[in-house]
């Protein structure tokens, strides 16, 4: 993977790691809810991730939109369905979203560096 997607993941790894040290049982709480969220349940895994990818990419968050880019690719999402992805997001975003679609392609294009 390339070295955008590499900071990415240390730096949340490093920072998760670091916020779940304290004593605060709400933000642990909320951390749990939203690993379960993601658990398969009447939906897929793939499915929820790829709905997590267009919720963040309307909502313009680029940290949720490059977590779910990977956790897709992890599902076995192919590009095909992420540009249908994308193409969900920027129907419903509005063209707000297209510096997020640049981002998160070039995040995309990071990842499949070898």
């Amino acid at each position: 993977m390339g070295e955008r997607v590499d900071q990415f993941n240390a730096f949340r790894s490093k920072m998760n790691e670091r916020i779940l040290q304290e004593d605060n049982r709400a933000i642990k709480r909320f951390f749990s809810v939203d690993t379960l969220t993601y658990d398969a349940g009447k939906l897929d895994v793939k499915t929820k991730e790829m709905l997590g990818l267009v919720a963040s990419m309307v909502l313009r968050c680029d940290d949720c939109i490059s977590y779910h880019i990977l956790r897709c690719k992890e599902e076995g999402v192919s590009n095909d369905e992420l540009f249908e992805v994308f193409s969900v997001a920027l129907v419903v975003g509005g063209s707000i979203v297209i510096p997020h679609l640049r981002r998160a392609v070039a995040f995309l294009d990071d990842m499949e560096q070898s």
